[in-house]
C-alpha cells in the first residue's frame, strides 16, 4: 500500500476570556490585566509551531481553527501577523478554511472587517441563547440584541460562512423557549448551526452547584422538535450536534471526525499526528501543550519547548479511537479511510463491529462505518460494544 498520510489541519488555542462561564470546562482563564500580551503570545505561538514543523511531513494545511477561550479578544492585527508567519513556515492549501470563534460581547464592526481582511473566512459566534434569563444563567456577557447585531455586523464585513453556537436543555428552559431560540437563529440565516445540549462537566461551577435543568421527557421533546425545525429550514444534520446548508459543513471538524491529523499550538492545545518510520510502520499519537497562559509564555525561551505530554495510540486501541470520531458523522466514513489512515486491514475493524451490526446499531457494513438511527441515539452503548475485545 502506498504510504498516504491523513490531511493536516491546524488548531490554535486562545486561553483568555472576559469571564469564565459556569458550564465551561475548556482551558480558559480571566486575564490578569485588561491589556492582553499579544506580542508575547504571537512569539510563543510561532516558537511552538516551529517545534512541531517536522510533524507536518511536508503536508499542506487544509484548515485552521482558532478556539478558546475567546479568540475575538485578540486584535485583527495579531491574526494578520500570525497567518503571515504561519504561511512562511507551512503551505496553505488553495481554498483554505480559516475559522475564528467570536463572542458577541467582544466584537464590533471594524473588528469584524479587520478579521476578514486578515484572512479569516469563517466565523463561529458563541450565542448559546437569545433569552435574557438564559444568558444570565449561563454567565454570558452579551445580550440577545447584541447577538443579533453581531451577526449583522459580520455580514456587513463580508462573512458569508457563519456558524451560530446554540445550546438547549438550559436551566428551567421549556420546549417552547428552546424552539424560540432556534427560530431566532434561523431568522439570521446562518450557513451552519451547532446545536447541543448543556451538560454538567466536572471542574465547572455548574457541576459543583447544579442548576435546575429540564426533565428527561422535556429534553427528548426539545431534541425531536428542534431537529425537525432545522431540517425543514434547509440545515441538514451531518454530525451529532451540527447542521449545515449544502456544502457549508465545517471542513475542520470533518477532518477530526474522519481521523485526520491536526497540529495544536497555544496554551493547552491538543494535536493528533501520524508519522511513518524508516520501516514503513505508522505511529499515531496525541500531544498536548502547557495549559496555564503564564507558564506557556515562559516556555517561549525554554529549551524544553511547550509540550506537556504525548500518548501513542496502541494498535488495539485504534478501532475505538477511529469509531469514536467517525460515528459522530451521520453519513459515516468509508471503510477505505480506515485502511489508508491507519495502515491496518479492514478486518481488524470489522471484527470489532460485528456485534454492534447484529444489534442493529450500525448500517452499510462493510462499505461504511455508519451508525443507524438507533445507534445515534445510543452512541455510548455502540462504542462500548466496539471497545469490547472479547
Amino acid at each position: 500500500m502506498a504510504e498516504v498520510l491523513p490531511p493536516l489541519s491546524l488548531y490554535i488555542h486562545t486561553p483568555w476570556c472576559v469571564r469564565k462561564c459556569p458550564y465551561c470546562d475548556f482551558n480558559s482563564h480571566e486575564p490578569s490585566s485588561r491589556e492582553l500580551p499579544e506580542a508575547a503570545y504571537l512569539n510563543a505561538l510561532l516558537s511552538d509551531l516551529d517545534g512541531d514543523l517536522h510533524l507536518a511531513s511536508g503536508r499542506e494545511i487544509q484548515t485552521i481553527f482558532i478556539g478558546g477561550g475567546t479568540p475575538s479578544l485578540l486584535s485583527p492585527n495579531f491574526y494578520d501577523q500570525l497567518f503571515k508567519e504561519i504561511s512562511f513556515r507551512l503551505p496553505f492549501s488553495s481554498g483554505i478554511e480559516i475559522t475564528l470563534e467570536a463572542n458577541p460581547g467582544t466584537t464590533e464592526q471594524q473588528r469584524f472587517i479587520g478579521y476578514r481582511e486578515a484572512g479569516i473566512n469563517r466565523l463561529s459566534l458563541g450565542i448559546q441563547s437569545f433569552r435574557p434569563e438564559q444568558l444570565s444563567a449561563l454567565g454570558r456577557i452579551h445580550t440577545g440584541v447584541e447577538a443579533i447585531t453581531a451577526v449583522q455586523q459580520a455580514r456587513k464585513a463580508g462573512f458569508d460562512n457563519l456558524n451560530i453556537d446554540l445550546m438547549h436543555g438550559l436551566p428551567q428552559q421549556t420546549p417552547v423557549q428552546a424552539m424560540e431560540d432556534i427560530d431566532q437563529a434561523l431568522a439570521l440565516e446562518p450557513e451552519h448551526l451547532s446545536w447541543y445540549q448543556l451538560t454538567l462537566e466536572p471542574n465547572t461551577a455548574f457541576f459543583s452547584h447544579p442548576p435546575v435543568l429540564p426533565e428527561e421527557e422535556a429534553l427528548w421533546d426539545i431534541q425531536e422538535a428542534g431537529h425537525q425545525r432545522l431540517e425543514q429550514a434547509g440545515l441538514r444534520r451531518y454530525e451529532i450536534s451540527a447542521y449545515a446548508r449544502t456544502g457549508q459543513q465545517s471542513r475542520h471538524n470533518i477532518n477530526y471526525w474522519q481521523f485526520g491529523d491536526y497540529l495544536g499550538i497555544g496554551a493547552g492545545a491538543h494535536g493528533k499526528l501520524t508519522t511513518v518510520d524508516s520501516q514503513g510502520q505508522r505511529h499515531i499519537e496525541r500531544r498536548w501543550k502547557t495549559r496555564q497562559p503564564e507558564a506557556y509564555l515562559r516556555r517561549a525561551n525554554d529549551p524544553r519547548g511547550f509540550g506537556a505530554g504525548k500518548q501513542p495510540i496502541a494498535q488495539e486501541e485504534l478501532p475505538l479511537e477511529f469509531a469514536m470520531n467517525a460515528l459522530r458523522l451521520t453519513d459515516g466514513v468509508n471503510m477505505d479511510v480506515w485502511t489508508t489512515y491507519t495502515g491496518l486491514p479492514q478486518t481488524v475493524l470489522l471484527t470489532r463491529l460485528q456485534s454492534a451490526y447484529e444489534k442493529g446499531l450500525l448500517m452499510e457494513m462493510p462499505e461504511k462505518l455508519r451508525a443507524s438511527p438507533q445507534g445515534l441515539l445510543f452512541l455510548n452503548e455502540l462504542l462500548a460494544l466496539i471497545s469490547d475485545q472479547r
